[in-house]
């Protein structure tokens, strides 16, 4: 459903779902009244700061939230990484089947320790791992993350430099958990068919 806007007597359309059109987009029509040429996105898929948590939820939650101090997120970002990874948003990843938990801080750290130990990755590098992909702190750690590396390593010789180029343009492959080889079982966000 499309409900009408004007700009400068132009009548344009914007989708009530929450997404603005660009400059870019349309830029015969827009141009006017849109000075940045970014993309703004409104939608509910945001961190909610009033999470329901009890005191040690919380705590345990903030203690999380420390883990990332090295990477200068902002409060926003911190959040949105822990709610994306745990559950607490909604994204194409997990589809349903992620359940809302309590990250806990020693997990986290097992992950990053893992991504910067034993992948030789920098801070720099986990920083945009994070934000390409921050459901890897929700995925196990010896199942998938370490199992995937081992698969990149021996079916497809990718290891050292090369694992670490392709964890930055494609971080995804460390979640990837399905492989349908053709035969679709409709979980595509983590089957190794995409790669």
């Amino acid at each position: 459903m499309l409900r009408s806007g004007t700009c400068n007597h132009i009548s344009i359309g914007i989708p009530s779902h929450g997404y603005l059109v660009s400059a870019r987009a349309a830029p015969s029509i827009l141009g006017a009244c849109v000075k940045s040429k970014k993309w703004k996105m409104h939608s509910i898929d945001h961190p909610n700061h009033d999470l329901m948590f009890n005191d040690d939820e919380k705590k345990e939650w903030d203690s999380c939230r420390q883990a990332f101090s090295s990477f200068k997120f902002s409060a926003e970002e911190e959040d949105k990484i822990l709610g994306k990874a745990f559950g607490h948003i909604h994204t194409p990843y997990w589809y349903d089947e992620r359940k809302k938990e309590i990250p806990r801080l020693e997990a986290v750290n097992e992950t990053l320790n893992y991504l910067r130990m034993n992948l030789n990755l920098t801070d720099d590098d986990i920083c945009k791992v994070l934000k390409k992909f921050p459901e890897v702190l929700g995925c196990r750690l010896e199942e998938e993350l370490k199992n995937n590396v081992q698969v990149l390593a021996k079916q497809w010789g990718i290891e050292g430099k090369s694992l670490r180029n392709l964890l930055l343009r494609n971080p995804k492959v460390l979640g990837f958990n399905v492989d349908c080889k053709g035969d679709c079982v409709a979980k595509c966000t983590r089957c190794w068919s995409r790669f």
